[in-house]
C-alpha cells in the first residue's frame, strides 16, 4: 500500500512540476540580488570570465577574480571598478591544488568568505588523440574538471555553515555531445556537467537547499581559444551574449544554462535518433575549427 501512495505522490508531483513550468515560461521569474555578495570568477583574464566579472560589477557585488595571466586580469579589475565595484586580483594557476587551497585562505584573510563561485578557467587544445600530448590531456583535465572539486571543496563548508551561496560551473555543449578532434576536452566537460549534477543532488540530500547550483553549457563562444570556429546550424556566439545568459540564470536560479537554448530541444531529440540519422546531422551540421591532426594544423 505504501509503494502505491508514493507512486501516486510522484504522478502528482510530476504534473505539477510540469505545470509550474509552464506557468514559469509565460510569467518572468524573479530575479536575486548579488549586491554584497563575494563573487568569485576564475579565468577572469578573459572571454567568458572577464564580461561575467563585468555583469557582476554592473550588480555591485565584491569581486575576487582570479586567472594565470597577471596583466588581463588586472584590466578585467580596473574595469570592473570603474563600473563602481570593489575588485581584488590573485593570479592563480587552477590546475595546481595546493596554489589554489593557498589563494582561498588568503582570499578569506583579505576579503571575506566567498558566497557565488563561477569556475570558468578552461583549457582547450584542438588535435586528434594521437597528436594530443599527455600533458595536454593532463592540463585539460586539471584545470576543466579537477580545479573544480579543489575550489568547491575549499569554499562549500562556509556557504553550508549559512546555507547561503551559488556554485557556477561553466561546462559546454560538449559536456552532452562530442566532437571529434576535442576527445580530453569533450572528457573533461562531460565530468564538468556530471560534477553540477551530483553536486546539485547532494546539496538537496544533506538539505542544504540554500546553495544553488547552475551550469553553462554553450556552443561555441568566439573567444580566440579555439580557432576559426565554424557551424552550419549552431551560432558561433560572442562573450557578451554568453554572459548575459549567465548572469541571467544566475539570479533566477537556473540550474541548467543553454546557450542558446534551443540546444536544449536538439540534445533530447538526439537521444531518441538512430545512430545513421545522427551521422547525417553531423555531416549537415559541418563544424570546422583549427585542429592538429596528423602533427599538421587542418581545419576540421
Amino acid at each position: 500500500m505504501n509503494v502505491v501512495l508514493d507512486l501516486l505522490l510522484l504522478l502528482i508531483t510530476i504534473i505539477y512540476s510540469y505545470l509550474e513550468s509552464l506557468v514559469k515560461f509565460f510569467i518572468p521569474q524573479r530575479r536575486k540580488s548579488v549586491a554584497g555578495e563575494i563573487v568569485l570568477v576564475t579565468g577572469a583574464g578573459h572571454g567568458i570570465g572577464r564580461l561575467t566579472a563585468y555583469e557582476f560589477a554592473k550588480r555591485r557585488s565584491r569581486l575576487v577574480l582570479w586567472d594565470i595571466n597577471k596583466h588581463g586580469v588586472e584590466e578585467t579589475a580596473a574595469e570592473c571598478r570603474k563600473l563602481g565595484a570593489t575588485a581584488h586580483v590573485f593570479v592563480v594557476d587552477c590546475s595546481n591544488r595546493e596554489e589554489i587551497y593557498s589563494s582561498v585562505n588568503q582570499v578569506k584573510k583579505e576579503v571575506g568568505d566567498v558566497t557565488i563561485v563561477v569556475n570558468n578557467a578552461g583549457a582547450i587544445y584542438p588535435a586528434d588523440l594521437l597528436s594530443t600530448k599527455d600533458e595536454e590531456i593532463a592540463k585539460t583535465f586539471e584545470v576543466n574538471i579537477l580545479g573544480h572539486f579543489w575550489i568547491t571543496k575549499a569554499l562549500l563548508p562556509s556557504m553550508m555553515r549559512r546555507n547561503h551561496g551559488h556554485i557556477v560551473t561553466v561546462a559546454s555543449v560538449c559536456g552532452h555531445g562530442v566532437i571529434p578532434y576535442l576527445i580530453p576536452y569533450c572528457s573533461s566537460k562531460f565530468a564538468a556537467v556530471g560534477f553540477h549534477r551530483a553536486l546539485t543532488s547532494e546539496l538537496q540530500a544533506l538539505g542544504k537547499t540554500g546553495i544553488k547550483t547552475s551550469c553553462l553549457c554553450p556552443v561555441f563562444v568566439n573567444t580566440g581559444f579555439t580557432k576559426n570556429p565554424s557551424t552550419r546550424l549552431w551560432p558561433v556566439l560572442e562573450t557578451e551574449e554568453v554572459a548575459r545568459s549567465l548572469i541571467d540564470g544566475i539570479l533566477t536560479n537556473k540550474k541548467m544554462i543553454f546557450v542558446p537554448s534551443y540546444i536544449n530541444i536538439s540534445l533530447i531529440l538526439e537521444k531518441f535518433l538512430p545512430e545513421r540519422a545522427l551521422a547525417a546531422i553531423n555531416r549537415v551540421q559541418d563544424i570546422q575549427f583549427e585542429a592538429v591532426v596528423g602533427h599538421k594544423i587542418k581545419m576540421k
